[in-house]
């Protein structure tokens, strides 16, 4: 057994990395969830600690992503989406769905054609293509935002409030996707009609707790009057928990749950409300850099993988930011009277981040073909999206003339 101060060493040591690594981001203007994943994959490969069981790191990313979403919620304030609503909406639903179809049919199509010249690389099937279309259609608030921070930018109108509300609303659709996808694919629910019940129970159920567990949540930290004000904290956590829980077991959407319940919480008044925002906070981060490190570590395992597939991956990263995310951007805001360079702005803005790689672990948990292969191309296409769009971010807007300095 480990003993507790080398655990203890290598522990504080890999916080204190992560942490230069995000103040370094910053000042370059790269995402920190791109040196997490490169500080965990250093450590799987030299330090020889790899992670090898997908369904450790799927539990460690369910359980991050419950606290990101409801951290995410609760810094959603009401009356900056609230004229923004319609459109965050449809781009976090019809856009989410069409991104699916539109780059699920692309990847089902490449790595179907190309699959025989590439060695120990197998075709995948049009639901698995879907699949892989899924895991990818979510977009990261985060990763947007810390690089416009890093280069000092502001933008005009409500365009930050919509990405904000598309980056926090969409990753619930992308998860309930993939594991109503996964649910077909492994012969659990075989018939459309289940799924489509599924998909709808889902949803219904998810926003309904969510709304309820938020209001629950105010009422009840109003009410407490504990002795200690540390115990506030403490108490949130428990009552997250308790909302992701129950909602589950309802035959609803968890995720989607405890993100309704942040955003009904963060816009209410409660008591010690400072502390507790602060404190999720800092607890979304400490889960996104665990997550991150742990995938890190994940991906060691599959890096033979890598080389065999990272042509053929590359070009679906290219076709998700040049064609089916525009192509989803332009559709669901077809109805609204957006200006022509607003909407191009917001079809470059479609950094991915944490959940898509989460979300590709879903397929090696339950041992599904080709689930290393869709891991493969899902970490590629996130590292491509963070470099080719994170980097060009800043000149694009002030290209567009939608940039303010700050």
């Amino acid at each position: 057994m480990p003993r507790l101060e080398v655990v203890g060493l290598i522990v504080a040591g890999l916080l204190l990395a992560s942490i230069l690594a995000s103040k370094i981001s910053n000042q370059i203007g790269i995402p920190a969830l791109l040196f997490f994943l490169i500080i965990g994959w250093v450590v799987g490969t030299v330090g020889g600690i790899s992670l090898e069981n997908p369904a450790i790191a799927k539990f460690i990313g369910d359980a991050a992503l419950i606290f990101i979403l409801f951290a995410g919620g609760l810094d959603t304030e009401w009356t900056a989406i609230k004229p923004v609503l319609g459109k965050g909406l449809s781009l976090s639903t019809i856009g989410v769905f069409i991104t699916m179809l539109i780059l699920g049919t692309f990847a089902w199509f490449i790595l179907g054609s190309f699959s025989s010249f590439m060695i120990g690389v197998h075709g995948i099937s049009f639901s698995q293509g879907l699949l892989l279309g899924a895991i990818v259609s979510s977009t990261d608030a985060a990763a947007v935002f810390s690089v416009l921070r890093s280069s000092h930018l502001g933008l005009k109108g409500n365009l930050k409030p919509l990405l904000e509300l598309e980056s926090g609303s969409n990753d619930p659709m992308a998860v309930l996707l993939t594991t109503t996808l996964i649910n077909f694919l492994v012969g659990t629910d075989t018939s459309l009609v289940t799924v489509g019940i599924s998909l709808v129970m889902q949803l219904v159920v998810g926003a309904a707790v969510g709304y309820g567990a938020g209001l629950f949540l105010v009422w009840a930290i109003n009410r407490l009057n504990l002795s200690a004000q540390g115990l506030y904290p403490v108490a949130t956590i428990a009552l997250v928990l308790l909302t992701y829980s129950v909602t589950t077991l309802l035959g609803g959407n968890g995720f989607l749950a405890v993100y309704i319940a942040g955003v009904v919480k963060g816009n209410r008044p409660f008591v010690y409300q400072d502390t507790i925002v602060a404190f999720h906070d800092g607890i979304a981060w400490l889960m996104q850099i665990i997550m991150f490190l742990t995938l890190g570590m994940l991906s060691v395992p599959y890096q033979a993988e890598l080389f065999s597939i990272a042509s053929v991956a590359f070009a679906i990263a290219l076709f998700l930011i040049f064609v089916a995310r525009p192509i989803s951007v332009f559709v669901s805001l077809a109805w609204t009277k957006m200006p022509f360079r607003e909407k191009l702005f917001v079809a470059w803005v479609g950094l991915r981040g944490a959940v898509p790689i989460v979300l590709a672990t879903f397929p090696l948990a339950v041992g599904m073909t080709q689930a290393g292969e869709i891991f493969t191309v899902v970490s590629f296409v996130v590292v491509t999206s963070v470099l080719i769009q994170g980097f060009s971010l800043a000149t694009v807007a002030r290209w567009l003339n939608l940039a303010i300095d700050e």
